[in-house]
């Protein structure tokens, strides 16, 4: 089993952005009913964000409210909390005070009722270097009211200076059939090298491996996945067709395409010299849950496969906006 700051976590985790950060959040019941599937299925690696909402209503809030309601959870879940940005703004802040604010608001959130496993800054702050931005945080964790410490988006070279400030205990960064760069690109063998687990979010590629949308009109009119460059209607039948080819190997398999993106994310864990890599699917329904932690198993021929298929189809745009990709490390 892989660890995240020293404690066991299951090889699927679960991700909480979907349950306060979009237009129309699941009610509470929902949220609570789909946080406790995840957690008796074996999903203890949570991920949220002070980000994943307003500052009045965020994950935070949600997971005091849980807690609160299932105290006998709290000792059974992995915590890890994004933060670092300015309050309510989507831009991140290193420096000391604001670093010292965004952790001690989730703990005053938290109110004592989960202990926080791991804190990260959601992006590195280009204007404060990441060992200054790893000290400050390094004072929690000496003192006991953090875990440890983890990156968000980050590349080798930002990797290993913040690590050789304190010890980093994981790495989130984006992977799927549709996102498979940290692969090639240094991330991977540098988390390996180093000891450092890799928390891998959007592994079902923000659902477009899924198959559930066709066409740009099928997002929905209020939803953010329209202002990516890979959903445009310009490039979106192009990127279907690495759906297509998942679709007709999941049809071979007796799956369905989610089964084959988890799967394909889960067997780059170990291979090929590679350390733990735990994806944290997200999903706000006990139904989505359960399938989600259903992954195929994959021979290696199935990977040789896939393999070849990601390079006849390799994903046509960025993962983010232009305004938001110089603050991407990776």
């Amino acid at each position: 089993m892989p660890k995240l700051a020293g404690k066991e976590v299951g090889p699927i985790g679960y991700g909480l952005m979907g349950l306060t950060w979009r237009a129309e959040p699941p009610s509470q019941e929902q949220a609570f009913e789909a946080m406790k599937t995840a957690l008796s299925l074996g999903s203890n690696a949570w991920n949220g964000g002070e980000l994943y909402g307003s500052p009045e209503r965020n994950s935070l809030h949600l997971l005091n409210e849980y807690f609160t309601k299932y105290p006998e959870d709290a000792d059974k879940v992995v915590l890890s909390i994004k933060g670092g940005t300015k309050p309510g703004q989507l831009i991140p802040d290193g420096s000391k005070e604001n670093v010292r604010r965004s952790i001690d608001e989730c703990l005053n959130v938290l109110d004592g009722k989960k202990f926080l496993d791991l804190f990260e800054c959601a992006r590195v702050d280009p204007k404060v270097p990441i060992e200054e931005t790893i000290s400050y945080i390094a004072e929690y964790v000496k003192a006991g009211k953090l875990g440890g410490i983890s990156l968000s988006e980050v590349g080798p070279d930002t990797i290993r200076r913040a690590h050789k400030v304190y010890p980093i205990s994981a790495v989130e960064i984006e992977l799927s059939l549709w996102v498979p760069d940290p692969l090639e690109n240094g991330i991977v063998a540098t988390c390996a090298e180093l000891d450092i687990p890799i928390i891998a979010y959007s592994p079902l590629g923000r659902g477009f491996l899924t198959g559930r949308w066709r066409s740009f009109d099928d997002l929905p009119k209020n939803d953010y996945l329209r202002h990516l460059p890979r959903f445009q209607p310009d490039v979106f039948d192009e990127n279907l067709k690495l759906v297509h080819a998942v679709e007709e190997i999941a049809s071979k398999k007796g799956v369905v395409p989610v089964q084959i993106a988890m799967g394909w994310v889960l067997a780059q864990s170990k291979r090929k010299g590679n350390g733990d890599i735990i994806p944290i699917p997200g999903a706000t329904t006990s139904d989505r849950i359960k399938e989600n932690l259903k992954p195929a198993k994959l021979t290696e021929e199935d990977l040789a496969a896939l393999d070849d298929i990601l390079k006849k189809f390799p994903a046509v745009g960025h993962r983010y906006p232009a305004e938001h990709v110089h603050l991407l490390d990776a």
